[in-house]
């Protein structure tokens, strides 16, 4: 179980690093690194329960504010957000957006629960 720790630090250090041509990429390298130093601190010894709140929070927040573009990309039929990496159309950066912030925020809230 410790080294699941050190795994979701790496992932979450390589989503980090994977946003830096993004043009929101502080934002994104902050959110993601924040989970990545969750992971690797559990690793290490047991992080302050205000860090991982706080990430959470920020998460959550963040993630309810792309709901609506959510809904508006449901309700265009769901067209296909994999296809390619560049986003061109907002409907394909948002909806990865929300995603990601859903992946970043079950993945704090399973530290929460865990501590």
């Amino acid at each position: 179980m410790k080294y699941l720790h050190l795994l979701v630090a790496v992932l979450f250090a390589l989503f980090a690093y994977w946003q830096l041509n993004d043009p929101d990429w502080p934002l994104w390298v902050a959110m993601y690194g924040s989970v990545s130093v969750v992971g690797l601190w559990s690793f290490l010894a047991r992080p302050p329960r205000v860090l991982i709140y706080l990430a959470l929070g920020v998460a959550v927040i963040w993630m309810l504010t792309l709901v609506p573009d959510l809904f508006n990309w449901i309700s265009d039929g769901m067209p296909t957000i994999a296809g390619q990496m560049k986003a061109e159309s907002p409907h394909i950066e948002l909806t990865r957006e929300f995603f990601g912030l859903l992946i970043t925020s079950v993945t704090l809230g399973l530290y929460v629960w865990r501590t």
